[in-house]
This record gives structure tokens, C-alpha cells and sequence, in this order.
């Protein structure tokens, strides 16, 4: 189940970057779970449930994850980088567990956390030498080529510092989300993962589709109608690969094992979304950014592997 599911989202950033192209955040997102979940409802019984733990795993999931995760791909974030960062979802998944489930934290999940700290100075860092190198270039295209010509140049900045914060706020609801599966597992230990993912899947629909109305431009409710088969091809790509499939397996992990033992086997979904990012969408990764990886990375690793190492 976990190489699974690692394959599947490694390469969900890539589709997601395409669903992007044709759809806004929000009606990418509302488009994930209606398909998701409009469809199976009808042949898929309710799972045994309350329905205030079905409500609140949709809200936290489909809402707050990926309302988040898809809004910083488009106003700032490689598919690369996302895919890393959106492992801090670990350290997230143990703090709120500890806090109210009372899961205790080991060491070594301390050490990552701290490590995962360093990675994210590591990601600001980024920002601060981006900002000095744009600052250098556009005086010397002022000195060169005089105001108007310098602020008509291009800027391409891929990664921006609200696109960062807004992937930090997708991971830690993805870390709430996962404690809600956990409460949902102690109110009835024989629920059944298809239909908790199924059912949980229709919650967010109407949200994100008054999202979408509120906030997107007038234009961008024409997408809908002019879609290609690629956008549509991604969307259900990640309703029922990404979403019914992959969420069920995570799911009947968590109901198996505690929270903060089946979030450290995303550790290898970066590799996969990397190499995905740079081979098919060209994307390229700074000294810093490599750094913050490269942190994140070790965090993982001292937390799933750590326990032996330190014994």
C-alpha cells in the first residue's frame, strides 16, 4: 500500500500543475471531489460514522488541504518543492497528535522536527538572496537602460513566499486531517476506508464552489465549458487515483497504526515529485532550496529510521 500510494502522489504535483493551466484553485479542487465522491455515493453505503468526523475530515482535506496546496501552485510554487514541503505534514501529524490524542513524541521525531526547521530557514534564506540578486540586476538595468526600460523587463520568480506559507497551511491540514482519521478509527474501529474516503470526498464540494464564485475573475467561470481533455484528464486523475484509491489505502493504514507512525512513509513521495517536476515540467531548484531539501530529507529519515540508530 505505501509504494502505492508514493507513486501515485509523487506524481500528483506534476498533474496538478497541468490541471492548473485550464482551471482556477478552487474549481480544480471542486472538480477532485465531485468526482471523487458524486459518482461512488450511489453504490456506496455511508460510512458508520458520526457525521460531525465525516464533516470535519472533508472540511480539513478538501478545503484546507488542497484549497491551499492548489492556490500555491498558482500563485507560487514549483511541483518540486511542493512535493517536499508538503511532508512537514509529519512533523504537523505529531505535534497535534500528541496534543490532543495524547500520542507521545519520540526523540527522534524531535531532532526532525528540528532539522525541518533548519530546511525552512533554508527555504527563507531563499527568498532573502532572491530579493538581493532582483535588487542588484534592476539597478544595473536602470544604470543601463533607464527606469521604463528596466521595469519593462521580465520578472520569472517560480517560488514565491506566500506560495511557501500557503503549502505550510496545506500540510499542517493535512496533518489535522490525519488526527481526524485517527478520532474517526476510535469512534468505530470497523468503518470501512472506501466509503469514509467516498463520503468525506462530497463535504468539500459546495465550499469550493462558492469559493470559486466569490473570488475568482468573472472570465475564469467560462472554464468549465472550453476545458480540454487534459484538464479534465487531471481532475479525474486525481479524484480517483489520487483521492478514492490512494486516500482509502492511507486511511486503512491509519486505522491499523498511530498517526505519527504512518505519516513518515511520505518520505519517499519527494523523490518521486522531483524528479517528476524537473524531467516533465522543466522545473529548477536553487542552491538554497537544494539546502532546504536536503534538511527536510535528513528530518525524515531521523524520524522514521532514527529510533534504531539512537537505541
Amino acid at each position: 500500500m505505501a509504494s502505492t500510494i508514493v507513486l501515485i502522489w509523487g506524481m500528483n504535483f506534476v498533474v496538478m500543475k497541468f490541471g492548473l493551466r485550464e482551471f482556477t484553485p478552487f474549481q480544480l479542487a471542486a472538480a477532485r471531489f465531485a468526482l471523487a465522491s458524486l459518482p461512488l455515493m450511489l453504490f456506496i453505503a455511508k460510512p458508520a460514522l458520526p457525521w460531525k468526523l465525516v464533516a470535519l475530515y472533508g472540511l480539513l482535506q478538501g478545503v484546507g488541504q488542497f484549497g491551499f496546496l492548489f492556490t500555491a501552485l498558482k500563485v507560487g510554487m514549483t511541483a518540486s518543492l511542493a512535493s517536499v514541503l508538503m511532508q512537514t505534514q509529519v512533523f504537523f501529524t505529531a505535534l497535534i497528535g500528541w496534543h490532543l490524542l495524547g500520542e507521545r513524541i519520540s526523540k527522534p521525531q524531535w531532532i526532525g522536527m528540528g532539522l525541518a526547521a533548519c530546511g525552512l530557514l533554508c527555504f527563507t534564506m531563499h527568498f532573502v538572496a532572491l530579493d538581493a540578486i532582483n535588487t542588484v540586476t534592476e539597478v544595473e538595468n536602470v544604470i543601463k537602460n533607464g527606469t521604463e526600460a528596466a521595469s519593462a523587463l521580465p520578472k520569472a520568480v517560480p517560488v514565491t513566499l506566500l506560495g511557501l506559507c500557503l503549502v505550510l497551511g496545506a500540510a499542517a491540514s493535512w496533518a489535522s486531517a490525519n488526527v481526524a482519521a485517527r478520532q474517526a478509527n476510535q469512534a468505530n474501529p470497523n468503518y470501512n476506508p472506501l466509503s469514509f474516503v467516498v463520503w468525506t470526498s462530497a463535504v468539500p464540494v459546495l465550499p469550493l464552489m462558492a469559493m470559486s464564485a466569490l473570488f475568482d475573475a468573472p472570465e475564469a467561470h467560462a472554464n468549465w465549458a472550453k476545458t480540454s481533455w487534459i484538464g479534465w484528464s487531471s481532475a479525474i486523475y486525481l479524484a480517483l487515483c489520487a483521492t478514492v484509491w490512494a486516500y482509502a489505502m492511507w486511511t486503512q493504514l491509519l486505522k491499523r497504526h498511530p498517526a505519527n507512525r504512518v505519516s513518515p512513509f511520505g518520505l519517499a513521495v519527494p523523490a518521486v515529485g522531483l524528479t517528476a517536476g524537473m524531467l516533465l515540467l522543466g522545473e529548477t531548484i536553487s542552491a538554497w532550496q537544494w539546502g532546504g531539501v536536503a534538511c527536510v530529507a535528513a528530518a525524515l529519515g531521523v524520524t522514521v529510521f532514527g529510533g534504531r540508530w539512537l537505541k
